[in-house]
């Protein structure tokens, strides 16, 4: 019977790329509360969060039932060509690191646009149009850069790269999914899907992922199960809030409790016999929140709903 691989990530406890972490819940505390609450892999959050020293991690994640280490959000402002360089160094050494405590899978390294820090796009978020995107030059520009930086963690260690499309960021919408997959090597860079990031993206509340997943599944090597509150994903739109605030209003939570249809996600992975992880993530606010107690809920809520990855009855579906 095919099993449900599970795992969480630190931004459930808070810790979150451009926010003050002096509340910052520490690294050991939410491995040992991962653990407890029932989940196997985790990713290693902003760099020196966790030991950079892979022995001592490897060490960490051992002796705390092996967890495994799935991968690395490395954002980058991938419009300014200025910064490509120091991405590919930054997504290298991240990699190096990934490889060298990697256990019974290959992590990937989560390529990123720097989202949340272009004032533009992090007031837009969740109401992205057409005309708030990148001009055929600064696509080309970031497509490239992405490449560069896919190809280089792979010429260096072997991994893959996946981007993440991430509201806040210039990757959002399902057009701008589909432009730079379209412009980008589908051996070298591949998709991590987001579902709460998606139908935000989407400028709506339709849970419905099937489509974009169908859309994108060849390029589709990871998932992040992300869930959105539908009403404060609206009230954001119409009250015009910026992206953060959206996110202090309990834009994610815990899954199952907002508009995201998950046993149909769960169903269309086992139709396509998907065998990797699917993350956990809340991406709440440092000091936000109750994360052991709100990691513990998202995990029954998915053994709820399990049987749709694991019945045997699935093997018929199609999409």
């Amino acid at each position: 019977m095919r099993e449900l691989l599970v795992g969480n990530a630190p931004c459930s406890w808070g810790t979150l790329e451009h926010q003050d972490q002096s509340q910052s819940i520490p690294f050991n505390q939410m491995l040992d509360e991962l653990v407890e609450t029932g989940y196997t892999g985790t990713e290693l959050g902003d760099w020196g969060y966790m030991p950079t020293d892979a022995a001592r991690l490897s060490e960490d994640l051992a002796k705390r039932n092996n967890v495994v280490m799935l991968g690395a959000y490395v954002p980058v402002a991938m419009k300014n060509p200025v910064t490509h360089a120091a991405g590919v160094v930054t997504a290298v050494r991240t990699a190096k690191l990934l490889a060298a405590v990697a256990t019974t899978r290959a992590p990937y390294l989560v390529l990123a646009d720097d989202a949340g820090t272009d004032p533009a796009r992090t007031k837009l978020a969740g109401r992205v149009t057409a005309k708030d995107g990148l001009t055929k030059d600064e696509w080309k520009t970031f497509a490239s850069g992405a490449d560069r930086i896919a190809h280089a963690v792979f010429d260096e260690t072997g991994l893959r790269t996946v981007f993440h499309h991430h509201c806040a960021g210039y990757v959002e919408t399902p057009d701008e999914i589909a432009t730079l997959l379209d412009m980008t090597s589908p051996d070298r860079l591949g998709l991590v899907f987001d579902a709460g990031h998606y139908v935000h993206g989407t400028g709506g509340e339709d849970g419905d992922v099937i489509p974009a997943l169908n859309r994108f599944k060849e390029r589709i090597w990871y998932i992040h199960l992300k869930d959105l509150e539908p009403n404060v994903a609206r009230r954001s739109r119409e009250e015009e809030w910026d992206y953060f605030t959206a996110m202090q209003n309990g834009l994610y939570p815990e899954l199952g409790k907002g508009c995201v249809d998950f046993p149909a996600l769960l169903r269309w992975l086992a139709a396509q016999d998907y065998k990797g992880y699917a993350l956990v993530e809340q991406d709440i606010l440092p000091g936000m929140g109750t994360p052991k107690e709100s990691a513990a809920r998202s995990r029954e809520y998915l053994r709820s709903i399990e049987a749709n990855f694991t019945g045997k009855q699935l093997q018929a579906t199609t999409y």
